[in-house]
């Protein structure tokens, strides 16, 4: 493998050749001087013309900046293209965006490889040690030491001038107190804030989110984001929420204004416009506003297929936005543009049958196409099978997918899990694994997994109840051991800011 010296080099092989005749064009003995020169000028003007033809879109090499531009469209498949052969050459810089991309895909074998890929430039890339270092944070089931390696790589990261270091730093400590107990999260936030690193304050949000006081807190979250709104985008995501909460719609429009001319300008990104639309259509925020929302979605849809999906999903909760002709042509853009929501989104369409026919052996094909990338698409598969949609009751295909969505937080499964062992449909009853599900379940707050609890409990003999206890004990164990939630992994996720070369 190649290995450039520089991995600042220029963005495209053409750039790259013409820069090596321009520095020959002085070089050569004296009496060769002339000859050299031409020699030179005869080359670059090949180059240059090459170059052209390449920038016109017909020489098809690799080229970074042209993966950067596609990957913040949503055009995974080109980005990933130059991506590969940058890092086929051995730009760690490229490794490092194919990488992201891998991560991206929420696919565990993907994931798998995007560790590697992180790993083979961490040597020379603190881009690569800050991406590595998340990784590993946010890693389901991961080692004592795959957490201090995180956190060595963010520090080093950190210390390299690495952005988007410190967040993970105070996630790792404030999800796995016991592996570090000489560290206090909150007073290593306060030291990075009176040290005066800006991310330190976002770090703080985090943890605010963490511990549940998110909303005694608005006024500093709204204080902090204003301050750190021109670097960091997120912040727009974080004071849409505050105005959303506060019912401040004039605040919230000069937000979302600003948002669009940075947008215009290409320093918000449209992902950042999606993340701020979802907020604004979120009814547990306060009161919603969707047609902004879908407006917002609408301009940046053609550029970044994600948002396709945003948009069924928009007219799925507000059905007086569009018709389902509306829906299914949003969803059919976002498929081909292989977003698995959107995959997730028309199998519980035809799960549910409210705006198409009821079809279970369709909507299975759909939710079989976004697991690994969807949780929810495990736990609807779970209840096919376990409801016998598709004809008989498959309880261990049942147990299975159910068991995966409720060890990745998605609501319900446990529910699901207990009613499964509890009733016995098409498996024999158990009612030990019954309890140790209905009690997991109660964290639902819901009055029907609250009875079936309790229910559970009382039929119960002592020494059954003390083995399910153990049982219990040994599952909430096994899901202490997992990755954080969504809105903790949304922080470990956010870019830098900067572009790879």
């Amino acid at each position: 493998m190649i290995t450039p010296q520089n991995n600042n080099a220029p963005r495209s092989l053409w750039e790259r050749a013409c820069s090596r005749w321009d520095r020959r064009g002085l070089s050569g003995t004296p009496s060769g001087l002339h000859r050299e020169q031409a020699r030179s000028h005869t080359g670059y003007a090949v180059c240059a013309l090459a170059l052209a033809v390449s920038l016109a879109g017909c020489a098809g090499l690799p080229d970074q900046r042209l993966a950067n531009e596609a990957l913040k469209r949503g055009d995974t498949a080109l980005a990933q293209q130059n991506y590969q052969q940058l890092a086929d050459l051995g730009y760690s810089e490229a490794q490092v965006g194919l990488a992201d991309i891998q991560v991206d895909s929420r696919d565990p074998e993907q994931m798998k490889k995007a560790e590697a890929t992180y790993r083979a430039a961490a040597d020379i890339s603190p881009r690569a040690q800050a991406r590595l270092g998340r990784l590993l944070v946010a890693k389901p089931g991961s080692t004592e030491a795959e957490k201090h390696e995180a956190e060595g790589l963010l520090k080093k990261a950190f210390a390299n001038g690495e952005g988007n270091t410190l967040i993970p730093l105070a996630m790792l400590y404030l999800q796995y107190p016991h592996s570090f107990p000489n560290v206090n999260a909150q007073q290593q936030i306060s030291q990075w804030r009176s040290a005066g690193y800006p991310e330190a304050g976002l770090a703080q949000i985090l943890l605010y989110r963490t511990q549940g006081t998110y909303d005694q807190h608005l006024d500093e979250v709204e204080k902090v984001c204003k301050a750190a709104l021109a670097t960091t985008d997120i912040c727009y995501v974080e004071l849409a929420t505050v105005y959303q909460k506060r019912g401040q719609p004039e605040q919230q429009a000069a937000l979302l204004k600003q948002m669009q001319d940075g947008h215009a300008r290409g320093v918000v990104s449209a992902q950042r416009v999606d993340s701020v639309a979802r907020v604004l259509a979120d009814a547990s925020l306060g009161k919603t506003d969707e047609k902004t929302a879908q407006s917002l979605l609408e301009g940046i849809a053609p550029g970044y297929p994600a948002a396709w999906v945003s948009l069924a999903q928009l007219l799925y909760d507000f059905p007086e936005l569009g018709d389902v002709d509306k829906m299914m042509q949003y969803l059919e853009n976002g498929r081909a543009a292989d977003q698995p929501r959107a995959e997730l989104l028309l199998g519980k369409l035809y799960y549910e049958g409210k705006w198409v026919p009821a079809d279970a052996k369709v909507a299975e094909a759909h939710f079989q196409k976004a697991v690994g990338r969807e949780v929810a698409a495990d736990y609807y598969l779970g209840q096919i099978y376990r409801r016998g949609y598709l004809g008989q009751v498959y309880s261990q295909k049942a147990l299975d997918h159910l068991l995966k969505a409720a060890r990745n937080g998605q609501n319900s499964a446990d529910y699901a899990i207990a009613q499964l062992f509890s009733q016995g449909k098409g498996t024999k009853p158990n009612p030990v694994n019954a309890y140790v599900f209905s009690q997991l379940a109660k964290a639902q707050n819901t009055p029907q997994a609250t009875e079936l609890a309790q229910t559970l409990e009382a039929q119960l003999p002592p020494e059954q109840l003390a083995q399910a206890q153990r049982l219990l004990q040994q599952e909430q164990a096994i899901r202490g051991s997992m990755s954080p939630d969504t809105l903790e992994l949304q922080a470990l996720k956010e870019d830098d800011g900067e572009e790879p070369l």
